[in-house]
């Protein structure tokens, strides 16, 4: 006997008792509603019931009495998986599992199932959009932004496991000032090949320039206000000023060749230089369309690098400018304009996204505050020029021509923006999409002791932390495995260094900042991935020192606490894995694998496994090790980290 999900197979025997032992009991009585909760503590069994107390009110009966009643009512022995039934404390209907037959029935259905066992199929398939990382083109993705690629990664292995069909789509910001600052600079360069990675390059150009540009616009202002005698504005420019020369001499010391060849072509008003390619790009002009798109493609292609090696990959890039160029953007607008709710000022185009919620009464629905006004949504500057949140509308609309629902991962600090996007679908007719587009937020990444700016050309990048994740697991892995072979440490290392990475950038809740600590990321003592990925390679250690396939298992005596433990455990796994799939929650997988490999570790120290007498319990404690083997691993795949066999 296999099931997919044990502790549902469990659950669904008690409900069924339960409901004919209250039809016995009562059967001109409506069955009031009830669940079925894990109990504090498994003293009071594995499931228990509150429906006595629901039931109380209509029979006019204490609690305990009706408890009492419906525990003498309930025939244990017709179910296999349920041991007996108490009545206990004020009016609790207990269940207490039959382990022996539990026991046989997970540990079978994980060794039947294997690579498939916890990933518990939908039964309403779509197709989803996972749209995630989406780092601009100006700099390498930093270890600050590195958490949206590795929370958007797992979301979509936990969709796909879960039997939807999903899509990993990138969204290019190529349109808009730091794109055409970039451009600019890589233009006064004569357009060279990049030294070295070329992500890297474009963000040494982006900060080098934006740092030169910087300087002449403060120049400017300080004069300016000289001429009109307006001290506080000449300090506040000075003060600003000083700043940026500081950054000026970091960048000088850093990249002397590319800063000083800047310098000496920035010589005129860099900034009308760069509005007039801003204005080009987004006309289509083809000069700009291939200035731009080719240092786009340039930094594209390093992010390619950065996030295949930790195991990220997509089905689709999207140019944010081909909505623009194909007249999509234009022609939304226009839709909108016909709309009640937008409106001008002083040449700027407005979007009444407050007003759209008054319409169709949705803030309750939006968990907003009835007082709360939503701030209007620039759609198109005086210039001409439309802002990201326009453009990404059309961009919206194309998405869900392709899929039943859309998830965007993006920070929290993007929250206003994605509701008044969700507002201008609702406004645009496409309320269907309007509620099948989630906004999947998170806070972002803290190093301690590290302030970054990205036009400083200060960051950390996602490449260096992985080098050091990879250099700091050799060491460790040399410590504890000092006999194997280099060749094989450094697969390891690899293996271990970057599922530390991706671990630590996913267990913490999404809602919830990540403080990014070496001691912490790659702590093989407690809750890391190196502590996760070790209990499996000791469940595989186990497995090849007993050399032999667990042939005749008695589950009867697998009766010591902990192995209960472990089994209830493995038994949850796919309700688990349902949570995390339609709620979208990967941290509660991280979380699940930690405790599983902490209760194994205890388990390992406690008892013989491969020694244990008779034959019959040391089998079936192979089988259960081989279970937990299984189960760590999987769940470690659900967040895109690998399960290493030795370590």
């Amino acid at each position: 006997m296999t099931s997919v999900n044990p502790y549902a197979k469990f659950r669904d025997e008690c409900k069924t008792v339960l409901k004919d032992a209250l039809h016995t009991l009562y059967p001109k009585i409506t069955t009031p509603s009830f669940m079925l909760e894990v109990p504090p503590t498994r003293e009071f069994g594995e499931l228990a019931s509150s429906v006595s107390f629901e039931l109380a009110k209509q029979v006019v009966k204490k609690p305990i009495l009706l408890a009492n009643q419906i525990a003498a009512a309930i025939d244990a022995s017709k179910s296999p998986l349920i041991q007996s039934v108490e009545a206990a404390g004020k009016g609790y209907v207990n269940f207490y599992l039959n382990f022996a037959e539990f026991s046989s029935l997970t540990l079978e259905s994980i060794r039947m199932l294997d690579l498939e066992y916890g990933f518990v199929k939908t039964e309403n398939p779509e197709k989803i959009i996972v749209e995630h990382t989406s780092v601009n083109p100006i700099h390498p993705i930093h270890i600050g932004q590195a958490r949206n690629p590795v929370l958007g990664d797992a979301v979509a292995r936990i969709l796909k496991a879960h039997g939807h069909t999903v899509f990993r789509h990138y969204y290019i910001d190529d349109v808009g000032r730091q794109s055409a600052v970039i451009a600019y600079g890589y233009k006064k360069l004569e357009e060279p090949r990049p030294e070295g990675k070329p992500d890297h390059f474009i963000g040494q150009v982006y900060a080098v320039t934006s740092c030169i540009m910087e300087i002449h616009r403060l120049k400017r202002g300080i004069e300016s206000a000289k001429k009109r005698s307006l001290n506080e504005e000449i300090l506040k420019f000075q003060r600003e000023l000083d700043d940026w020369v500081s950054v000026a001499a970091d960048l000088e010391e850093r990249f002397p060749k590319l800063f000083n060849h800047l310098l000496d072509e920035i010589n005129e008003d860099p900034e009308s230089k760069v509005d007039d390619l801003i204005r080009r790009y987004e006309s289509g002009e083809e000069g700009a369309k291939s200035l731009i798109r080719e240092v786009c493609q340039l930094c594209l292609k390093g992010f390619e690098g950065t996030l295949g090696r930790v195991g990220i990959t997509f089905d689709s890039w999207d140019w944010e400018s081909d909505f623009i160029w194909s007249g999509e953007v234009l022609r939304i607008l226009d839709k909108l304009k016909s709309t009640s709710y937008v409106f001008q000022v002083g040449g700027v185009l407005e979007f009444d996204a407050d007003k759209v919620t008054q319409s169709f009464e949705i803030k309750d629905m939006l968990g907003l505050k009835e007082d709360y006004e939503i701030p209007s949504l620039t759609l198109v500057r005086a210039d001409g020029t439309t802002l990201y949140t326009t453009r990404d509308i059309p961009y919206t609309i194309w998405k869900f021509q392709q899929a039943d629902k859309v998830i965007n991962v993006i920070g929290m600090e993007q929250t206003l923006s994605q509701l008044q996007l969700k507002l201008a679908l609702y406004a645009l007719g496409y309320v269907k999409y309007a509620r099948s587009l989630i906004h999947f937020a998170y806070s972002l990444v803290n190093f301690p002791g590290y302030r970054m700016s990205a036009r400083k050309g200060r960051y950390i990048t996602f490449d260096e932390v992985t080098e050091e994740a990879i250099k700091r697991a050799y060491e460790e892995v040399s410590k504890r495995s000092p006999q194997l072979p280099d060749e094989e440490k450094r697969r390891i290392s690899n293996i271990v260094g970057i599922g530390a990475l991706r671990y630590a950038l996913v267990e913490v809740d999404p809602a919830k900042p990540v403080v990014f600590t070496w001691d912490r990321v790659l702590d093989f003592e407690r809750n890391s991935a190196p502590y996760i990925q070790y209990s499996h390679a000791r469940a595989c250690s186990i497995l090849r020192k007993a050399a032999r396939t667990p042939e005749r298992p008695d589950y009867s005596l697998l009766d010591h606490h902990l192995e209960h433990d472990i089994i209830l455990m493995l038994s949850r796994f796919p309700e688990i894995f349902v949570d995390a799939a339609e709620n979208l929650k990967p941290n509660i997988i991280a979380d699940f694998a930690n405790a599983l490999a902490d209760k194994f570790n205890t388990f390992y120290n406690a008892v013989p496994v491969i020694k244990a007498k008779p034959l019959g319990l040391s089998d079936a404690r192979l089988a259960l090790v081989d279970a937990v083997r299984t189960v760590l691993g999987n769940a470690l795949s659900l967040l895109g980290i690998e399960a290493p066999q030795r370590m």
